[in-house]
């Protein structure tokens, strides 16, 4: 087996393949390389329900990192204005009920469609977040029983591995990734990971095209038996030093840049939504994600349609002047693949390896894929082509997959108001993605019409969008027709029912994490932990929150 690995970059991405790797591989040297000089840019950082197996992994409890992380709940996506006619949908984490062999959504089109939209039928997600309830009451039990002895503090979970994960966790998390990258740090530091301060000036090669070791600037050279390529967009070693070519979207996913602001808030008179926004806008959507203490929020956008000064103003007119204060932060996005992201004895992670633009939240999910595939691929004494070959579709099938998911969102809006909308709906989508918008349109998503391939996505999440987009099929399914609908009518009485039930007993998001700070080993103990004179207040108290011990 390989026994020493060398990260170069930290952020997210490094720290957590630090962390991960130093607790999967037992006797394997980490050394991780970071510019002391290359922030993260604290954006506000979305994720999918599955990083919490990522959490479990580690030993790590809600109450240890979220305070650390100004983390919050996030229920679902919430899209805003992505049709003609306005108005919203919810894509939750829940799956439909199934009744007498079919999905709750199969019977809204044959009962409900014409009565109540489909996401408030089905789910009870879309009520608790209009309410901006927690998804867990004060004693720590999750809303949904079915998955409660996942959440048990304490406990050992049954399962930390997105392989064997076959359950729906009801929620995922909104964190600041600065923070997040910090606390893993410190996590892997103490657990026998090194860290190096300093810049890498270059990469230095064997003859057969291999990484032989890199040199920094004031530690000389690094050497390892594998290399893991953190450095995001650059692709400092997968690309830069071993030429691996990058493989663009840019034909169906236009959106190329983003300008982001951070927005102090208070909480406490604000509350805190449980859930991402995302609202379309002229030239793309932007992003709305509540952290404890602001919010972080951007505008992603193509630059074909306008330059950063117009999408700045736009999005400044669009937030109005509670970001009056706030800095702009614009970032060039790299929208796409590289083609394999493991070459000779390099692994790239994170955006080195694959990005397709924050919709849907897959940033995050694409890093804790690649780390637990790279584990299950994990050399030995020497590298196995087979064992890389196999890496490398994994990973691809899984950004790919994504990609065309995406792609579904942007072909089957009908919006066509401005230059960008009516370009998007034009795209000339793959043969594959058409065909299947086609059948979609005729038959709801199911899991045996849409990709087998694992990317994240689970078929519920496709019927979502076609439904939240408008894309209803015209008829319900015949089956239906000769059915009792005793049973589907009950369905969608106890949703309402457990619905309101929900609302009522589950305390705010606020003030459930205002409870779970309270635990944390640095949060101090107020008379009155709740209120706060102002925002500033409440952002004093963050800072000194988050400073090391």
């Amino acid at each position: 087996m390989a026994k020493s690995i060398v990260i170069v970059g930290g952020g997210s991405s490094g720290w957590m393949t630090a962390s991960y790797l130093r607790k999967a591989l037992k006797g394997v040297d980490i050394t991780l390389v970071e510019a002391p000089h290359i922030k993260t840019i604290g954006v506000g950082e979305a994720t999918f329900s599955t990083i919490k197996l990522f959490f479990d992994y580690l030993g790590l409890e809600e109450h240890e990192w979220m305070p650390r992380c100004n983390a919050a709940y996030k229920l679902a996506i919430k899209f805003v204005n992505w049709r003609k006619q306005g108005g919203h949908f919810y894509h939750p984490f829940q799956r439909y009920d199934m009744v007498d062999g079919y999905s709750s959504a199969e019977w809204w089109l044959k009962l409900k469609r014409n009565q109540e939209a489909f996401d408030y039928s089905c789910f009870t997600i879309p009520a608790l977040c209009d309410a901006k309830r927690s998804p867990r009451y004060l004693d720590g039990r999750v809303f949904d029983e079915k998955v409660q002895n996942y959440f048990a503090d304490g406990d050992r979970v049954p399962n930390a591995f997105l392989a064997e994960h076959a359950v729906q966790y009801p929620y995922a998390y909104h964190f600041d990734a600065g923070l997040l990258a910090n606390f893993l740090e410190e996590h892997s530091t103490q657990r026998g990971v090194r860290k190096v301060a300093d810049e890498v000036m270059e990469v230095a090669l064997k003859e057969d095209g291999s990484i032989s070791h890199i040199v920094t600037k004031n530690n000389g050279p690094i050497s390892g038996d594998l290399f893991v390529d953190c450095t995001g967009f650059r692709g400092l070693l997968i690309n830069q030093a071993l030429k691996e070519p990058f493989i663009s979207f840019s034909d169906v996913l236009l959106n190329d840049s983003a300008v982001a602001l951070q927005v102090p808030v208070d909480v406490r008179s604000r509350g805190m939504e449980p859930f991402t926004t995302a609202t379309a806008l002229s030239a793309g959507w932007c992003w709305n994600i509540p952290l404890y203490g602001r919010l972080g929020t951007g505008y992603v956008y193509s630059s074909q349609f306008l330059s950063k000064d117009e999408a700045e103003a736009e999005f400044r007119a669009y937030l109005g002047p509670m970001a009056d204060e706030c800095k702009a932060n614009h970032i060039k996005m790299r929208i796409g693949r590289t083609r394999n992201s493991w070459v000779k004895n390099c692994v790239a992670i994170g955006l080195s390896s694959g990005f397709v633009e924050p919709l849907e939240s897959t940033g995050i999910f694409f890093i804790q894929h690649g780390i637990e595939e790279l584990v299950n691929h994990f050399p030995g004494a020497e590298i196995d082509e087979a064992v890389v070959r196999s890496y490398n579709q994994t990973v691809a099938h899984a950004i790919d997959g994504v990609k065309d998911f995406l792609t579904l969102h942007y072909c089957v809006t009908d919006r066509d108001d401005t230059p960008f909308w009516q370009a998007v709906r034009n795209i000339k989508v793959p043969d594959h993605v058409a065909e299947s918008v086609e059948l979609w349109n005729r038959r709801l998503p199911n899991a045996k019409n849409t990709n087998p391939a694992y990317h994240g996505f689970e078929s519920y999440s496709y019927s979502v969008m076609m439904l939240g987009l408008g894309h209803e099929p015209a008829t319900s399914l015949p089956a239906l027709d000769g059915m009792d609908d005793t049973n589907a009518l009950e369905m969608f009485r106890n949703v309402k029912k457990r619905s309101e039930y929900l609302v009522s007993t589950l305390p705010s998001q606020f003030e459930y994490l205002t409870h779970v700070r309270q635990r944390a080993r640095r949060e101090p103990v107020a008379p009155e932990p709740y209120l706060y004179d102002d925002a500033s207040q409440l952002w004093r108290e963050l800072v000194a929150l988050n400073q090391p011990a």
